[in-house]
């Protein structure tokens, strides 16, 4: 039986947020020692909270329009700091590359699939849609991949939560949209996608698939905390977010990130678009970091190099 005080966690409300809040409180209660299928248990040791986000309550305006992806993260952040909870679980893609003061990413579990997935109304991919299809996104990023290889479609924007867009495709507002496969599969509903995107052809947001346990800076080692990382995970997740940060990205800046590995050799695609897709600057590279004495830091390195090359490059091209 967990002697340890609960470890209190924080997310946001919606059916996907709560899906991966669940699946971590289980992780993090068995991590203390409590019986991850003893529902009872697993809500005493690891108590869930929800907190409702600005990014959640403004439905009806792109993310840039109301201050940028920490909109979902904020009242979350605010809890840590001021000790209401003792972690919070985001999608990693939602976090942006600066953390407040006395805050940190602690641990990053193994990664769902990173690829973005195609749903429509009929068509099995972004090039079978008809001349001037109107595609739904709020995704800055997608909007530039997606006009890059199809100029002639409509982007529409579409924000709100899973079952929000694929009723809003349903109801024909849309004839196709582009979402995280992991989310889908969180949910169970894998089997909807027409297709998936290669992410080496259009690589995902940085972080993609990947879920982010945040804590406090000064509980970043406790011993629950150690159990949830993934090691390859994070070390690919530092390549991706090294160059979010090289490249500043926001939801002003469509960029992509793509890092894999192949045997001991970490693989990075990044890229950046200018926000009609006419413009696309890329850049790959590869590195042995498990030779290296701080993996994740020369991953975030080489990320960084990557992006420095590309901002030199595009300069104010890529955004909005």
């Amino acid at each position: 039986m967990p002697t340890q005080p609960p470890v209190r966690i924080g997310a946001r409300g919606s059916k996907l947020s709560l899906a991966q809040a669940g699946q971590m409180q289980r992780q993090i209660a068995q991590a203390l020692g409590a019986d991850p299928g003893d529902g009872a248990e697993v809500a005493r040791v690891a108590p869930l909270t929800v907190i409702t986000t600005t990014g959640d309550r403004v439905q009806d305006r792109r993310l840039l329009e109301i201050g940028g992806k920490g909109l979902f993260t904020k009242e979350i952040e605010d809890a840590l700091l001021e000790g209401r909870i003792d972690c919070a679980v985001h999608s990693l893609k939602d976090m942006p590359s600066v953390l407040p003061q006395g805050l940190c990413i602690a641990a990053i579990p193994e990664r769902e699939d990173p690829r973005d997935a195609f749903l429509s109304r009929g068509a099995e991919r972004l090039e079978d849609l008809t001349h001037g299809a109107v595609l739904g996104t709020a995704s800055l990023r997608r909007q530039a991949q997606s006009l890059f290889r199809r100029p002639d479609l409509q982007v529409q924007l579409l924000r709100g939560n899973v079952d929000t867009r694929l009723a809003k495709l349903d109801a024909g507002e849309a004839d196709a949209i582009i979402l995280a496969y992991a989310g889908l599969k969180r949910l169970g509903l894998g089997h909807l996608p027409m297709s998936l995107i290669d992410p080496k052809q259009a690589p995902p947001a940085p972080g993609q698939g990947a879920l982010a346990i945040e804590t406090r800076a000064a509980d970043r080692d406790l011993s629950w905390v150690l159990a949830l990382r993934h090691e390859a995970t994070m070390v690919a997740v530092a390549a991706e977010r090294g160059a979010l940060t090289a490249l500043e990205g926001s939801c002003r800046t469509p960029i992509g990130a793509h890092a894999w590995f192949e045997g001991a050799a970490l693989h990075l695609i990044i890229e950046a678009l200018s926000p009609d897709g006419r413009q696309r600057f890329r850049h790959a590279g590869e590195q042995d970091v498990t030779r290296m004495a701080d993996p994740a830091a020369s991953a975030h390195d080489l990320g960084m190099s990557l992006g420095q090359a590309i901002k030199g490059e595009a300069g104010d091209a890529i955004v909005l």
